[in-house]
């Protein structure tokens, strides 16, 4: 009987210790983490572009380095695939959520759910319009505005003194998406310094080299002079040239082509003098990434805005970059 009641009581003490572990949260069987390890999800926006693979290397491999779990999901463009990404995130109780929005709007409820179930969130190269900005910790990423103002300043440039119009066609990136939003708002403001320079017709080529062929090729038929092209990013860019040429005129001479990020494909056309002028992107985030979620996992203070360090791009300096190009 003595030797029943110790059996109990040891039982007892056991099923105490786990629900005590159970209630930590992080060190549970649930959690998929057994390791020790912070555990990272990140949703990415997709694979629509070179710039985007880039970065989904660069986030795979710095974790990999870091000694970070990574819990990665593609949400293929589609925010509700997104959505379902972090809140499956949430249920497996990681450490730290990031993720680059496919859109600005309509994050609210589900960062309110990381918020309530504790866990940090970092946005990634895009940012969201939610008015709560403790719903999540910081914004690692470009300045989009800046891009689109560094695109029209050079352009301003190159028609200083001219009086001739200059009718632009512009390729935005994914309607709704922060990157499209901010590179078209700060060009338009950058070519207000000379009004001879007009946007004659803006579409959204979905940041995807077959959008941005099938694009160029409606709007070739559709608007008679062009003078320059202006592309929120390469694969646009790249894609339109395959228009352009096919149409018998000559990219970067018949029109002045323009565009963002300052991938490979994109390099070489430019040294190739297809592309007249490149602002970069860097899609290189994943060591910073790693470095902010373990300081958030932390409860260390980090900055709400966080930029990148990038530079633009002539011809003669793609020449000298392309050889030591990562991307």
């Amino acid at each position: 009987m003595v030797r029943v009641k110790m059996m109990a009581a040891a039982l007892t003490g056991l099923l105490a210790v786990s629900a005590l572990a159970g209630c930590g949260g992080k060190d549970d069987a649930g959690s998929g983490k057994d390791d020790g390890k912070l555990v990272l999800g990140f949703s990415q926006v997709g694979a629509e572009s070179g710039w985007r693979t880039a970065n989904t290397n660069s986030i795979q491999t710095a974790a990999a380095d870091a000694g970070i779990e990574l819990k990665f999901s593609d949400a293929q463009g589609k925010q509700e695939k997104q959505i379902e990404a972090i809140r499956s995130f949430i249920t497996q109780k990681v450490d730290v959520i990031a993720f680059s929005p496919v859109v600005t709007s309509g994050w609210d409820s589900v960062l309110k759910d990381a918020k309530d179930a504790g866990i940090p969130v970092i946005l990634t190269d895009r940012a969201v319009d939610s008015q709560d900005k403790s719903l999540y910790k910081t914004f690692l990423g470009s300045d989009f505005v800046k891009e689109g103002t560094e695109a029209g300043n050079w352009l301003v440039k190159q028609n200083e003194g001219k009086t001739t119009p200059v009718n632009v066609v512009e390729l935005q990136g994914t309607v709704g998406a922060a990157p499209a939003i901010d590179r078209q708002k700060g060009f338009a403001e950058a070519i207000k310094a000379n009004p001879n320079i007009t946007v004659v017709k803006s579409q959204s080529g979905n940041f995807t080299r077959a959008e941005g062929k099938t694009v160029m090729e409606g709007i070739l038929q559709s608007t008679p002079k062009i003078d320059v092209l202006y592309a929120h990013n390469d694969d646009m860019g790249l894609g339109a040239i395959e228009a352009i040429e096919a149409a018998g005129k000559k990219p970067g001479k018949d029109i002045t082509i323009i565009t963002v990020d300052a991938v490979k494909d994109g390099m070489t056309a430019l040294a190739d003098g297809k592309i007249n002028f490149i602002v970069e992107c860097s899609p290189l985030l994943g060591p910073q990434l790693m470095d902010l979620a373990k300081k958030v996992h932390a409860g260390e203070t980090v900055e709400p805005r966080i930029l990148t360090e990038e530079t633009t791009f002539t011809q003669e300096q793609a020449k000298a970059a392309l050889p030591d190009r990562k991307y």
